[in-house]
């Protein structure tokens, strides 16, 4: 479907949020879900560039991108205008889950690094929906990578790592104190592999149901081209192997069906 560039916003020289709306109500997205843009004024960009729903503001008829601006593709993007046209595949994927009994107290942390952040906020809006106020840990090299704080702050509590200090714990999102003080009924977490396999042994030592958002190389997101296949477990339960399109079957997985190699 074609959307219009409704604003653009430069967050910093690396990142920007595009604002895009429709005349006719968004359809039904969740948190963890992508879409595929096609890339029009990009002459060495030929496949569609898989990008998270940052966000969907239902008020406003708005579904956000948050773009990392790191090729011709990307950063063609970035050159968009208000009032512009955007071609969007929408939505793709598996989202992430919700704690699957109705007990109250459930308590959620939602893990993110770099650009993985981007999903979390939706998702994290939507669990406040449910009345589960999330946990944030947000992680990044430095103060100046940190984005979109005010409106993780929204939605729920924002922790902060930073490689340098410059703003929260010193330190890698595994190394803040908040592991050892505190315990949750479910973590989800999307960012850089290491990032996620570190997320993933922290959640496997404290027995916590842990779901990440893979960030697979997806040209199509129909499960057409092959290119973004990862080997998982069936189901959670068996140990009978196979191969799937993260595409479809993802972006979000449980860990207990991936196959990582520590």
């Amino acid at each position: 479907m074609n959307l219009s560039v409704k604003a653009i916003e430069r967050l910093n020289g690396r990142y920007v949020l595009l604002r895009l709306t429709d005349d006719k109500p968004l359809p039904l997205m969740k948190g963890g879900q992508f879409v595929e843009v096609r890339i029009d004024h990009s002459p060495s960009t030929f496949l569609r560039r898989p990008i998270s729903v940052n966000f969907v503001d239902r008020t406003a008829n708005e579904l956000w991108l948050l773009v990392a601006c790191v090729g011709d593709g990307t950063r063609s993007l970035a050159t968009l205008h208000e009032g512009d046209t955007l071609n969007c595949v929408l939505p793709l994927g598996n989202g992430f889950t919700f704690p699957s009994d109705k007990t109250a107290g459930h308590t959620v942390l939602l893990v993110g690094g770099g650009v993985g952040v981007a999903p979390l906020l939706y998702q994290g809006a939507l669990l406040k929906e449910k009345g589960i106020v999330p946990t944030f840990l947000l992680g990044a090299r430095s103060k100046n990578d940190l984005l979109m704080l005010s409106a993780f702050e929204k939605y729920g509590r924002v922790l902060v790592t930073t490689e340098d200090g410059s703003l929260g714990e010193k330190g890698f999102v595994t190394n803040h104190s908040v592991w050892e003080h505190e315990h949750f009924s479910m973590i989800q977490c999307c960012g850089p592999l290491p990032m996620m396999k570190a997320v993933a042994r922290c959640a496997k030592a404290k027995d916590i149901d842990c779901e990440v958002s893979l960030e697979n190389l997806m040209a199509c997101g129909l499960g057409a081209c092959l290119c973004c296949v990862e080997k998982v477990l069936s189901d959670e339960t068996t140990q009978h192997a196979t191969n799937v399109c993260v595409c479809k079957e993802g972006p979000v997985f449980n860990i207990k069906r991936l196959l990582w190699q520590d």
